[in-house]
């Protein structure tokens, strides 16, 4: 047994976040570890890794048959603990070498040998599959890219155990399948790798073992590779502590008139304006009405969707919006709110949230109005309204004053939806609403889908994952660079059929 860890105990202000919690990993394995948004994973390898250090919890960490005492990353990684966190820890403007023996450098009595530093990050490379060029800056490779620099630095430590927390979030399937091989073959050259993921196929794919998290506690470690096969739903038990008989919550359709629709749309890209970006784009949406938009990363559905909303991407917009059959404004930000549309964004950490604010902060922010008296905010209309959101979408923190960026994933990203919720917006336009969260926080998202087309309002969802569009949506539109290329009513779409629409073109 290469790693164990047990009995430990995690303790913030209010929040017990992790309690006596058990984990052994066999060397030489994919062992991953699974759990609900909030139930001490990301803890858990913070507590391994020496990001909380040793003192700071209770119980024992032994390694390679030693207990360890890590008093911060600098331990662990000397030891060859190596944590690849969700957000990437990469300098953008230095170069992959720079990135990769950031703090390692290759030198020489404090002169850095160049010449040896390339050497080597070529072969680094080489092993993770990528051909760049030592000199290539970071900020110009794609995220699938980055996160295999990540671990060519990793191998560049001497990693025996390699942590990987959500590697594939952020990634289209093509870089998700090959991050995945990469760690089968790590392993087959003696690597050991914990993953975190809340992508259960991926799971079944590669792993040798899962250990399941809820609210902090181990619920069991289950063998994926002898004994009888482990299905989705009985690791989806494990994680919720209940049966999750339909991924999907059950709906009716009640679908009215057009409410909302977007004419011949156009966008040129923000920096280089002889880059057309969208092509002659139009789209509607009924009351009561899920409509989705599938397609490839870099189809142009974020683009499209954030230069609807206020143009806030794009230069050389032309087009129309209406609403109710009137065209209305949508120039700006505020105007495209003051006529009832909302937009939730993929990346709730940069553009969603305001990471340093509290939860009262971050629900009323986008409807101030709603919570102020002559121009004064009312503290408790604003707790008020927080609160009663805070119940209402189950948003797991010890009060209101909580500060998001404290929040798990999931807890984050119903925050993002009341904020939007609060301006009671007549079109949602969801945009990978459930990107980095568990299959619970995921059910709970569907049903808040389902229940603002229940009150009539139209909501449009953009979402990589087919499954998800299949189970939600009444209609689906297939974008491909820049141009929808189907519209298909979602009783009769299928995977295959929106893949075919995709490379064909119809």
């Amino acid at each position: 047994m290469l790693l164990e860890m047990r009995g430990i105990r995690k303790t913030f202000p209010g929040v017990v976040a992790l309690d006596r919690v058990d984990l052994s990993v066999e060397a030489g394995h994919i062992h991953a570890v699974v759990g609900e948004n909030g139930a001490g994973k990301s803890t858990l390898m913070k507590v391994l890794s020496g990001v909380y250090p040793h003192g700071s919890f209770d119980g024992q960490v032994f390694f390679d048959g030693a207990e360890r005492r890590f008093g911060g990353i600098h331990d662990s990684e000397g030891a060859g603990v190596i944590i690849i966190h969700q957000e990437l820890a990469l300098a953008p403007l230095l170069s992959i070498a720079e990135n990769i023996f950031l703090g390692n450098e290759v030198a020489t009595r404090g002169v850095i040998d160049w010449i040896e530093a390339h050497r080597r990050t070529r072969e680094l490379l080489a092993k993770v599959g990528l051909r760049e060029s030592p000199e290539a800056l970071i900020e110009n490779l794609g995220v699938g890219k980055q996160q295999l620099v990540e671990i060519a630095k990793a191998l560049s430590k001497q990693v025996r155990l390699l942590i990987l927390d959500e590697p594939t979030a952020s990634l289209n399937e093509t870089d998700s399948q090959a991050l995945l091989d990469l760690l089968v073959g790590l392993r087959a050259q003696g690597v050991t790798c914990i993953l975190i993921s809340h992508k259960l196929n991926e799971i079944a794919r590669v792993a040798d073992a899962v250990t399941i998290l809820r609210d902090g506690s181990t619920v069991e470690t289950l063998d994926l590779r002898s004994g009888p096969p482990v299905s989705e739903d009985r690791v989806i038990r494990g994680m919720v502590g209940r049966e999750m008989s339909d991924r999907y919550p059950p709906r009716k359709p009640a679908i009215g008139e057009v409410v909302f629709e977007v004419r011949n749309w156009q966008a040129h890209h923000p920096l280089h304006l002889d880059r057309q970006v969208l092509h002659g784009l139009h789209l509607t949406a009924r009351r009561g009405e899920v409509v989705g938009i599938a397609g490839l990363m870099g189809a142009g559905r974020t683009e499209f969707a954030m230069s609807v909303f206020g143009r806030s991407w794009g230069r050389r917009i032309s087009g129309q919006v209406l609403l109710d059959g009137r065209e209305i404004d949508v120039s700006n930000v505020d105007r495209a709110i003051a006529h009832g549309l909302a937009y939730v964004t993929e990346d709730r950490k940069a553009l969603g949230l305001v990471l340093a604010e509290d939860v009262r902060f971050n629900v009323t922010l986008a409807h101030l109005e709603g919570v102020a008296t002559a121009g004064v905010i009312d503290d408790g209309r604003e707790h008020a309204v927080a609160e009663g959101f805070r119940k209402a979408l189950r948003i797991r923190c010890p009060g209101v004053a909580q500060k998001v960026v404290n929040l798990s994933g999931g807890n984050q990203q119903k925050v993002v939806l009341s904020k939007w919720m609060f301006t009671e917006p007549r079109v949602l336009i969801l945009d990978e609403p459930t990107r980095g969260i568990d299959v619970g926080a995921k059910y709970e998202i569907y049903a808040l889908v389902a229940r603002m087309a229940e009150e009539g309002k139209s909501v449009i969802v953009i979402s990589s994952e087919m499954p998800e569009l299949l189970g939600i949506t009444d209609r689906i539109y297939v974008m491909n660079e820049g141009r929808f290329v189907a519209e298909i009513p979602t009783a009769q779409a299928s995977q295959e059929r929106i893949m075919s629409a995709i490379v064909k073109g119809h």
